[in-house]
């Protein structure tokens, strides 16, 4: 028998995110999604409502799809960018998660998954990579740390001193 605390840990951890996220992306306290982002840059939200423009030039989207939460790929992705999400912050990151291939959202209609995908968004708003495995936060980093507008932001804070 395997040990199936993680499946359901991350399952929670989602249905938790998902609710917050719903409330942020109705306006939750009359705040944008991009302000709820910016106040806690950890949030995991999800993509029914949102576009990927409310995060152009502002944030690096990265989106995790799945035909559903169960699935091992989008769990294991999902414990992969929490485990460090520090990390991620600093590179203005925000995760958008979207295991609902029924309610066609505006970021399922222009990425267009077929099942488990994860997608990293530029902030110029194009997309940067396409997987079909979960990346380590390392991996993506290092994805994120060559792209000339983030080498851009490392020599202004080089040279503001942070």
């Amino acid at each position: 028998m395997t040990p199936r605390f993680p499946f359901v840990f991350a399952a929670l951890l989602i249905a938790a995110t998902s609710a917050l996220a719903t409330d942020a992306a109705e306006g939750a306290a009359g705040q944008s999604v991009v302000e709820s982002w910016q106040e806690e840059p950890t949030r995991i939200f999800d993509a029914a409502g949102l576009s990927l423009d409310e995060f152009q030039w502002i944030a690096r989207p990265i989106v995790i799809f799945a035909d559903t939460p169960a699935d091992p790929r989008f769990i294991e992705q999902v414990e992969l960018l929490t485990a460090r999400m520090d990390e991620l912050a600093e590179r203005d990151v925000v995760i958008i998660t979207d295991t609902d291939p029924d309610n066609r959202s505006d970021i399922r209609l222009k990425l267009r998954p077929r099942g488990y995908m994860l997608a990293l968004i530029g902030k110029d708003g194009g997309v940067k990579l396409r997987k079909p495995s979960p990346w380590s936060v390392r991996e993506l980093s290092r994805s994120i740390d060559k792209m000339p507008l983030r080498q851009q932001e490392l020599r202004e804070q080089a040279l503001s001193g942070g």
